[in-house]
């Protein structure tokens, strides 16, 4: 059975000071809410942290920091990694795993557009370089190109520690596929878009990576639960209160609505690194909405 075993995955922004350095206090304060709050796993330096934003000394801080903050707290962490260029995204990959995380999460190399033969090589050079689990990134919205799942079920077959998928596409058939063509007891899936989760979970999908859990981490989990309890209304029922929640947390470029809900709340500054920008008055007005919604679901 894989070691990562944690279900709901958030994926961590990262705190910035006014001056746009690492707030290393807070996010070390966020971490430690985010398992009090129903999480059982976090993802550092995700596109939700601004990873491509962030200094390699930076990333390797940022995990150090996190793992202590949840020491003793039965969380696992899930650290980002890879890039388009195969060479440095192994040397990445050795200086992270070195770290004791649970597990990488390797995203589909970007930009270059590799074919699924080269996708293999890829991956399989950077599982080879390290004996911690990887999970695959499949977010064509950002690297264009779409691992299939013959490719996923080619590299687990060479690279066992290549043990599981972040979903970040909404083809349903896609993961119907996956769950026919991978093990279930040596893969895992995990959704990648938080408006998904209860419909993935229905065709096979283990848990999920959430932005959304940021603010309703209990109530995601509860979710889960429900999924894996069979019961339908209940998941149905706590996936539809999410709903307008999981939509509305991405009008604007992941993580500004988000990081600005959580500065709004007190928990950091609103503050991102170009090019990502804060939002303007009629976007803050959305957002404003987007908190009552949440503050009436959530009221504590």
């Amino acid at each position: 059975m894989p070691h990562l075993k944690a279900e709901l995955i958030p994926a961590m922004v990262t705190p910035f000071k006014r001056d746009e350095s690492i707030d290393f206090e807070k996010a070390e304060q966020l971490a430690v809410y985010l398992a009090d709050n129903g999480c059982d796993g976090i993802l550092v330096n995700g596109t939700t942290g601004e990873a491509p934003a962030l200094r390699f000394d930076e990333k390797i801080e940022l995990i150090k920091v996190v793992k202590n903050a949840v020491r003793g707290k039965n969380v696992q962490i899930v650290a980002g990694v890879g890039s388009n260029d195969t060479a440095r995204s192994v040397e990445e990959a050795r200086k992270t795993a070195a770290l004791g995380v649970d597990a990488l999460l390797v995203v589909v190399p970007y930009y270059n557009k590799p074919s699924q033969a080269g996708m293999i090589t890829h991956f399989r050079r950077v599982a080879q370089a390290v004996d911690t689990e990887v999970v695959v990134y499949n977010i064509p919205s950002r690297s264009i190109v779409l691992m299939s799942p013959d490719t996923m079920a080619a590299l687990h077959q060479q690279c066992p520690n290549i043990m599981g998928v972040k979903q970040s596409h909404p083809d349903m058939d896609q993961v119907s596929e996956i769950t026919m063509k991978l093990p279930a007891d040596t893969w895992r899936t995990w959704c990648g878009d938080d408006t998904l989760t209860v419909p993935m979970m229905a065709c096979g999908a283990y848990g999920t990576f959430s932005v959304l859990a940021h603010l309703t981490g209990n109530l995601l989990r509860e979710m889960i639960q429900a999924v894996k309890a069979n019961d339908r209304d209940r998941a149905l029922g706590l996936h539809l209160k999410q709903l307008n929640l999981g939509r509305e947390i991405f009008f604007l470029p992941n993580p500004t609505v988000i990081k600005t809900c959580l500065a709004r709340l007190g928990m950091m500054e609103s503050v991102m690194r170009s090019p990502m920008v804060p939002p303007d008055a009629l976007e803050m007005a959305r957002i404003e909405k987007l908190l009552a919604e949440y503050k009436a679901l959530v009221p504590s």
